[in-house]
């Protein structure tokens, strides 16, 4: 099994702060984790607001079968058109991918 976690630095927007963008990309990863059968088990989850603002605002938490399932989860067009939103609102990325 792989694990792959990504978090996100997310900014705010004209029209959605930092903390609304982050439930609308939890929203929008929903569409993901119901499309990509590669995808076994993902959830999103956002940072708590109590917490320091230094922390990432929200991170991704995926389990693929292998490798090769992740590889096919990048290129699917679901996760292609998430990753061009959070493209528009994040200011840092960052990620791993495990065994276990």
């Amino acid at each position: 099994m792989i694990k792959h976690i990504v978090m996100f630095k997310l900014k705010g927007t004209d029209n959605r702060s930092e903390y609304e963008n982050a439930i609308e990309a939890k929203q929008r990863f929903s569409k993901v984790i119901e499309n990509v059968t590669e995808l076994k088990k993902g959830e999103a989850v956002i940072n708590s607001t109590d917490a320091p603002e230094s922390n990432y605002t929200i991170a991704l938490i995926c389990d693929f079968d292998s490798i090769d399932d992740l590889n096919a989860y990048q290129i699917h067009p679901v996760h292609k058109e998430f990753g061009a939103f959070i493209a528009e609102i994040k200011t840092d990325r960052a990620c791993i991918d495990y065994e276990y």
